[in-house]
């Protein structure tokens, strides 16, 4: 049987925020206004399809005097007092003046562990003695959760006076734990009973294998979508009276948008393996990181620097516009007076290196097209790479109680991919050229997402990229 345990104490202390972030579940309503969990409500985690423990969240307490005062008049000794306990939740059983009492007792008379938590950003009162009185009356293995709402420190006081009912007192933000911090209470849960630390080592266990296996899987995710976007190409027929310059800047247009969807497709695959379906992103232009994947800025955040891009080899000089391979007939149209300024800065950034390539091209049966793509910006999987390395390390490091949208700051040096490791740099510049060249082999796309699964471990920018806590 999988442990079991109820989170309990005062209303509004972050109960439902802890359950959210140990369950991986951000379906858990998390609100402002006491008394927003009315029912105890049970969360199971399961991994692979396998329970691995099961979270209780329950109502805060309402009337603790009330409850001891009755456990109280009835006791006689010590050992008659988690029967007693089981009693008054038999006894008033649908009494609406014990309601919220009998809900967050009962798991706990049914074998569940008890996570007491209080707000340590508040003042230690005397009230709480009240409550921690009746949870050392269950008799349950017990630990107490110093969670941290506000802005305020009574850690120290908060301590001392749950030391005195609880076997272990552990700081805990519930909002801002990341995954090191979840597993780091998970191992006290253990530490509560013996016979549930098996259960508990077992889950630790798999919450490891689970990470790992999803890191790999959004390495293949981004991985695919680097190549489609490499591959992409947007096309229309042509006719004597259609104005070609108009038609290529709505093409352009629209090739730039089907790569946009393409990365939001990817965005939404990494934030679904991470259980964060419900994340939204703030983003510009429908673009994440407050810069759209065409813009200049994003170009210099994300990209390789100009030395980088010197280094490996990749820098062509052709200029955007004058470099168009634009045929008809053998007479060259000058298309590229619209180009440039549909690109925008990107490539002003790069010093006139085109994104992609624009052609008329013949049909062996008649007629001609208009062809936008592929991609053959040395640097643009790059900026691809770098930006869906932010993303990923902001959804991995971030637990399921934080319900506002995704966004970062680029605290330190520009160009992220810089910070690689020479030799990931160079492998994944290899296998990059050979994406860009088209009909990548599968080993190399095996070998492609196996590189970026090694720079997904990292942080990118050596700790460059914060969460930005956009409402």
């Amino acid at each position: 049987m999988i442990p079991s345990f109820a989170v309990v104490g005062h209303p509004n202390k972050g109960k439902s925020s802890i359950v959210a972030t140990l369950a991986e579940d951000d379906r858990i309503h998390i609100g402002p206004t006491p008394g927003t969990t009315r029912r105890a409500h049970h969360y199971t985690l399961s991994v692979a399809g396998e329970p691995q423990y099961v979270l209780v969240d329950t109502p805060g307490f309402q009337r603790a005097r009330e409850v001891l005062d009755w456990l109280q008049s009835r006791a006689k000794s010590a050992s008659e007092r988690p029967g007693l306990v089981a009693e008054f939740v038999r006894t008033h059983e649908g009494d609406v003046r014990f309601r919220d009492e009998c809900e967050l007792l009962d798991p706990i008379v049914a074998g569940a562990g008890i996570l007491y938590v209080v707000d340590g950003a508040k003042p230690y009162g005397p009230e709480y003695e009240i409550e921690m009185q009746i949870l050392q009356w269950t008799g349950q293995p017990r630990m107490a959760l110093i969670n941290l709402i506000g802005s305020g420190d009574h850690v120290d006081d908060w301590r001392h006076a749950l030391a005195q009912y609880f076997s272990i007192v552990r700081v805990f933000d519930a909002v801002n734990a990341d995954f090191d911090n979840r597993l780091s209470l998970l191992r006290g849960f253990g530490e509560l009973n013996e016979d549930w630390r098996g259960a508990v080592d077992k889950a630790v266990a798999a919450l490891k294998t689970e990470r790992r296996r999803r890191r790999e899987r959004s390495a293949r995710d981004i991985a695919s979508c680097l190549i489609d976007s490499l591959e992409m190409v947007q096309r229309v027929a042509l006719d004597d009276r259609q104005d070609v310059e108009e038609l290529q800047s709505r093409l352009m247009a629209q090739f730039q948008d089907r790569i946009r969807r393409r990365e939001r497709r990817s965005r939404d695959a990494v934030q679904s393996l991470y259980r964060h379906q419900s994340l939204t992103r703030e983003e510009a232009a429908t673009e994440l990181l407050h810069s759209d994947l065409f813009t200049g800025e994003g170009w210099e955040l994300f990209g390789l620097s100009r030395t980088q891009l010197a280094i490996s080899g990749a820098l062509t000089g052709a200029v955007a516009g004058g470099g168009i391979d634009a045929l008809l007939g053998g007479a060259s149209l000058l298309l590229g007076a619209g180009i440039g300024a549909l690109l925008g800065s990107a490539g002003a950034w790069l010093g006139g290196e085109e994104i992609a390539k624009v052609k008329v091209l013949g049909e062996p049966l008649g007629g001609r097209v208009l062809q936008v793509g592929p991609v053959r910006s040395a640097n643009f999987p790059w900026v691809i790479l770098g930006r869906a390395w932010v993303h990923h390390h902001l959804v991995a490091e971030r637990n399921h109680a934080r319900r506002e949208s995704i966004a970062s700051s680029i605290t330190a040096e520009r160009h992220l991919m810089d910070a690689l490791p020479d030799e990931l740099r160079r492998a994944l510049s290899r296998l990059l050229k050979r994406a860009a060249a088209g009909g990548i082999s599968a080993a190399d796309r095996l070998s492609l997402a196996q590189r970026i699964g090694e720079m997904l471990e990292n942080n990118p920018g050596n700790t460059a990229v914060v969460d930005s806590d956009v409402d």
